[in-house]
């Protein structure tokens, strides 16, 4: 199979998936009013404010405080856990993008692939050169025969249109002479005209079927060079003539025998054509030997007319023909899957480049998304030190209203969140600059690699009709398609 590293880096682009969905909602903001009644925190602030809680020299916050605190740094633990969740997925799909591969499964493809057209192009010629031999075998036999037999023309090879007529037509008398043969023989038959057919049936196919083989295998010969087969093909005509004149005298005769005796009319057939051939009493039977000769020379002139006239010469052309056409086809057939393969290569190869830029603009994407989720983590805790420090407030200020005794110092100070600063694997990641002058040579080598293979293709093509210098006729036909 032709281009197997292009196949095999094609399907690996047909089969790579890097789609992503885009959210801004990864951490969703926490509700103050609803946290505070949560928690309750204004009935507690009122109740520990009447206790006068916390002391006021208390320095540190109290346990409803905590409680309020322990639950935003649970939130922020759950959102930077939700972080890096994100962060493996984004990672995943920055190796799926995997480019370090694809740029080694190009420059495997750029280097096996013209070497694989090249092979194609090989056993194309390997194959092409047989049947140029092929041809140059029935060429060589043509020229052998014309110079043989002297001849200066060219075949008469009728089309199988033609001879399918000519077929018909044989077909056709034999049914007719059938027919009317056996009207003339109803006359004698016990069976009548069923009867008459059927004895009708032998006449016809011998009259047709004599004339047939003998202006085929014999008759032809007379004008052949060679004086002895000319002599065949005397004695051949001549023996039609007998045998035609027999075949329908001894017809005519059994018809009027068969029409008196009932046993033996063939011995009585026989008698008479012995002793008085043309001895005919009946007008019928003169137009049934009439008919059978018109028939059979019919049959004849159809037979001669079958192939060329001269013996051997048509079976000559047509090996010729047949070994042209092999050749012809073959070419075409040779050129048309080298013309497939080509353009199957530069289809993939389209297709790989425009995987190249999409890769990029994925890998751009992913990396933005990612920044743009660890910028709302960021937010994300400045929100819950805010949402702390409401809540925290809601608090104070209801153990404020409720308290008799003055407030902890540390009650005027808002709380600040520690903040986790997340840590980005960038070590791996392809460099925008860098990675856009990689797939540029990239593209640029599956583009020279297009070119390669066009001009290996042109190379092929003249290549095949180089082989038409000896043959000429035989390249028109491929000349013309390529």
């Amino acid at each position: 199979m032709p281009f197997e590293a292009l196949n095999k880096l094609w399907t690996s682009v047909r089969e790579s998936s890097h789609d992503f969905r885009a959210s801004t909602e990864i951490f969703p903001s926490l509700d103050t009013d609803k946290l505070v009644q949560t928690l309750e925190v204004r009935e507690k602030g009122t109740e520990n404010g009447r206790a006068n809680r916390p002391a006021p020299s208390a320095q540190s916050l109290d346990e409803v405080e905590q409680r309020i605190v322990g639950r935003i740094e649970q939130e922020k633990a759950s959102a930077y856990q939700v972080l890096e969740d994100q962060s493996q997925t984004f990672d995943g799909r920055l190796r799926n993008l995997d480019f370090e591969g694809q740029f080694g499964l190009i420059r495997q493809a750029n280097a096996a692939s013209l070497s694989d057209f090249k092979a194609e192009i090989a056993s194309g010629v390997d194959e092409l050169h047989g049947l140029r031999r092929d041809l140059k075998i029935a060429e060589d036999e043509m020229t052998s025969f014309k110079r043989q037999h002297r001849l200066d023309r060219a075949a008469k090879v009728p089309s199988a249109g033609a001879t399918s007529v000519k077929i018909a037509l044989l077909v056709v008398l034999v049914l007719i002479e059938i027919v009317m043969n056996g009207n003339f023989l109803a006359k004698g038959s016990e069976q009548g005209i069923i009867g008459g057919i059927t004895e009708a049936v032998v006449f016809a196919v011998l009259n047709i079927g004599a004339a047939l083989l003998f202006a085929f295998f014999c008759v032809r010969n007379l004008v052949h060079r060679s004086w002895l087969m000319k002599l065949g093909g005397l004695l051949g005509l001549t023996a039609y003539i007998v045998v035609a004149l027999a075949v329908n005298l001894a017809l005519a005769h059994y018809r009027e025998v068969s029409a008196t005796i009932l046993e033996g009319a063939g011995t009585e057939v026989i008698r008479r054509i012995q002793e008085n051939p043309l001895g005919l009493t009946e007008l019928n039977s003169w137009m049934l030997f009439a008919i059978g000769i018109f028939f059979s020379i019919l049959a004849f002139i159809d037979g001669c007319m079958l192939t060329d006239p001269y013996p051997g010469f048509a079976g000559v052309q047509r090996r010729l023909d047949e070994a042209r056409q092999n050749y012809i086809s073959g070419k075409l057939d040779l050129i048309d899957n080298l013309r497939e393969i080509r353009d199957d290569h530069n289809d993939k190869i389209e297709e790989i480049v425009r995987d190249l830029s999409s890769r990029r603009q994925e890998s751009a994407a992913i990396i933005a998304h990612r920044t743009r989720t660890t910028g709302l983590f960021a937010e994300y805790q400045s929100h819950l030190e805010r949402t702390a420090n409401a809540v925290l407030t809601a608090y104070r200020e209801a153990n404020r209203a409720a308290r008799t005794e003055p407030e902890p110092q540390y009650f005027t100070s808002a709380y600040k969140l520690e903040r986790i600063t997340p840590v980005l694997k960038t070590s791996e990641e392809w460099d925008d600059r860098v990675l856009s002058e990689r797939i540029q040579v990239a593209q640029a080598e599956l583009s020279d690699q297009i070119r390669k293979i066009g001009s290996a293709f042109e190379m092929a093509v003249e290549q095949y009709h180089r082989l038409d210098n000896l043959f000429p006729e035989a390249g028109v036909g491929a000349e013309q398609a390529a």
